[in-house]
């Protein structure tokens, strides 16, 4: 993927307006935000070059409204295609019950995550992402109460605000009091699988269910095809076995026993390179409806602030939600601010971010319940969760679709 080459990370210490850790989508998105809006931020990624693990991401009518506000949408719609509908099929004893898979309104593509990344990071200034970065620790200034951000290799970045982007196992979230993500009892294995004369696929989305193991498989073009593949979590899923190809096609082909070979062919048929096996983490709703995500000037988006399991597929786009409203909400302030220093500018950053907190709360609430309700339908040891999960789908979520017509507003 071309990006930024790495810096030398001593010339990035001292002071700075905007610090982002993380340079995952959420990161790349909420920078790429504020230049928009004409303001300048650094992002810190403790990898060597930008990742894009996880292969594909489905894309919601939500996502692509924040993706054109973000002004990349375009380009992102020449490399894959429209999916306008869905077929569920249903395993049960060795027969499949097929039935419509309800997609909800508006656009649905499925994207190479390293496309995505791709254009999110050249639509960036040079220079705003800095490689090979991980940042250690942080701690709030005794005198100027800014927050200090202490790199691996000792270097002090002393950061007006600091937006943490680093995922589920967040320092950031840390230091602003989020509770930790939990481990679900399931994982996820993922692929792209190219068919040199095109896949069966077409342009729907297929989900099969047998009750243990889910399987989905999306289009991308017309001759790439993404899947994904979810089961019960072993303790050898944690292992190191997770990252190497041989095991994770191994035990995915092992795992849908029963179903059509042509499934299972096309798990084998996987490049070994774009294999993927992640464990599902998320946050509890009680959580995330009483956490603060916001300590002084530092606060967090993205799986720092709202990790859930992908069974709506909304962590990429409730990501990208953030950066637009983050970016909104700061540039309001500033501008505010005009050219005044000192407490009067940081009363106005902290409104501004506080703003932010208090409108993506009660959005990133919604989604982790309804996220976490399909997950206690998928608890195989207790039919009384089962029962819960189901009856708190009907009750609260009667348009399970609904979280997909979401508008995050303009820039």
């Amino acid at each position: 993927m071309d990006c930024q080459a790495k810096d030398n990370v001593m010339n990035i210490g001292g002071e700075q307006d905007i610090v982002i850790v993380g340079g995952g989508i959420c990161g790349l998105a909420t920078a790429l935000a504020l230049h928009r809006k004409g303001i300048r931020s650094m992002v810190l990624e403790r990898s060597e070059s930008l990742r894009a693990a996880g292969v594909g991401i489905i894309m919601q009518p939500n996502g692509w409204r924040a993706l054109d506000h973000l002004g990349v949408a375009p380009k992102l719609r020449q490399t894959c295609i429209e999916i306008p509908s869905g077929l569920f099929i249903a395993a049960e004893k060795g027969k499949f019950r097929e039935s419509e898979l309800p997609l909800g309104k508006g656009e649905l593509r499925c994207l190479k995550r390293r496309e995505l990344m791709k254009a999110l990071a050249e639509a960036l200034p040079a220079e705003s992402v800095h490689l090979g970065c991980r940042v250690v620790s942080i701690v709030t200034d005794p005198l100027t109460f800014d927050p200090v951000l202490q790199l691996h290799d000792g270097t002090l970045i002393k950061a007006k605000i600091v937006i943490g982007c680093d995922g589920v196992n967040s320092i950031i979230s840390k230091f602003v009091g989020v509770n930790s993500a939990k481990l679900f009892s399931r994982c996820a294995a993922r692929g792209f699988t190219y068919y040199e004369h095109g896949h069966p696929f077409h342009d729907k989305f297929r989900l099969h269910d047998s009750g243990d193991v889910g399987l989905g498989q999306l289009p991308v073009t017309d001759k790439l095809a993404y899947w994904f593949l979810t089961r019960s979590l072993t303790s050898q899923d944690m292992s190191d076995s997770k990252k190497d190809p041989a095991y994770i096609k191994e035990v995915s082909v092992e795992a849908l026993k029963g179903f059509p070979e042509k499934m299972v062919e096309m798990v084998k048929a996987t490049d070994p390179n774009a294999l993927y096996l992640t464990e599902l983490w998320y946050r509890t709703p009680w959580d995330i409806a009483r956490a603060k995500f916001r300590k002084g000037t530092v606060v967090v988006a993205g799986d720092a602030m709202h990790a859930m399991c992908p069974f709506i597929s909304q962590g990429g786009g409730a990501s990208l939600e953030d950066a637009v409203v983050l970016a909104r909400c700061l540039s309001e302030k500033l501008k505010q601010a005009g050219n005044q220093s000192g407490d009067r500018r940081k009363m106005l950053i902290e409104e501004a971010l506080g703003l932010y907190v208090k409108e993506r709360r009660m959005r990133v609430f919604w989604l982790s319940l309804q996220t976490y309700l399909i997950g206690l339908t998928m608890d195989n040891t207790s039919k009384m969760k089962k029962a819960l999960g189901i009856a708190g789908l009907i009750l609260v979520f009667g348009d399970q679709k609904g979280h997909t017509d979401y508008d995050c507003g303009h820039l």
